[in-house]
């Protein structure tokens, strides 16, 4: 393990060093906050009108009575009049770019991507719940290889002495893909954190898994030195998004 403390060291320093990428602002052009404004004012854009803009923030009626109010089952994306205006005047400035031969360009930090069902992005969506499939399917085949198929010790436990690490791996790994797919899907400020959370958790228990592997660290007073800072790095991450500052330009 001494031998191998230097490269480890390596890994973190070089780490720290790689520098975040920052968003692009689509969303800070002149023509389509002027559109949002005047869309938030009318409850139109073009032709097109929405039935939101009827209502306040909170959901009460403005000019309309209540059953005129979308039931519970259609409210939870929570679209309201703002992210329906960003939606389609971000639709209607990349037609007016296409037509100018400009490039698309990223809108808080995401492409225009078209609404599906009222599914923001329904490819990652399907890719993302494939890839949960997947992991589900690893992980049962998994669980029938070591439990039924492999030797096992008199205790009934396994030989492979990280078989509890893989099972919480494969957990945590479930978790980040089933978050990523409801973001995707939806992505107000809940299923943002509950994603980026669950990301950075799956992040870090990633680097843990791959150098106690990687090292074959079997000392356990070894193994907490190696995971406790990164837990540490890991929770006061997850603090920092959730309680200070969800900055998703320095999370890309």
């Amino acid at each position: 393990m001494a031998r191998n403390l230097p490269w480890v060291l390596l890994i973190v320093v070089v780490s720290c060093l790689v520098s975040t990428l920052e968003a692009s602002d689509g969303d800070s052009d002149p023509l389509y906050k002027s559109c949002v404004d005047q869309c938030q004012k009318t409850g139109c854009v073009g032709d097109t009108c929405f039935q939101h803009c009827k209502f306040s923030a909170d959901g009460k009626a403005i000019d309309g009575p209540w059953y005129m109010q979308e039931p519970l089952y259609l409210r939870w994306k929570q679209w309201d009049c703002q992210s329906d205006c960003e939606y389609e005047c971000m639709m209607t400035r990349e037609e007016e770019r296409k037509r100018n031969g400009e490039r698309p360009t990223k809108y808080f930090g995401k492409w225009p991507l078209k609404h599906v069902y009222g599914i923001q992005e329904p490819v990652s969506v399907a890719f993302s719940a494939l890839d949960l499939a997947m992991q589900f399917q690893g992980w049962v085949s998994y669980f029938i290889l070591v439990y039924y198929k492999l030797p096992l010790q008199p205790n009934r436990k396994t030989y492979y002495e990280y078989n509890g690490l893989v099972h919480i791996y494969a957990i945590i790994v479930m978790n980040s893909l089933f978050w990523s797919s409801i973001c995707h899907s939806r992505d107000v400020e809940l299923t943002v954190r509950l994603d980026y959370s669950s990301a950075t958790v799956l992040a870090g228990f990633s680097l843990i898994l791959a150098i106690l592997r990687s090292f074959s660290i079997q000392d356990q007073s070894v193994k907490i030195m190696v995971t406790a800072p990164i837990l540490a790095v890991v929770g006061t991450h997850i603090l920092y998004l959730n309680c200070y500052n969800l900055d998703e330009g320095m999370i890309l």
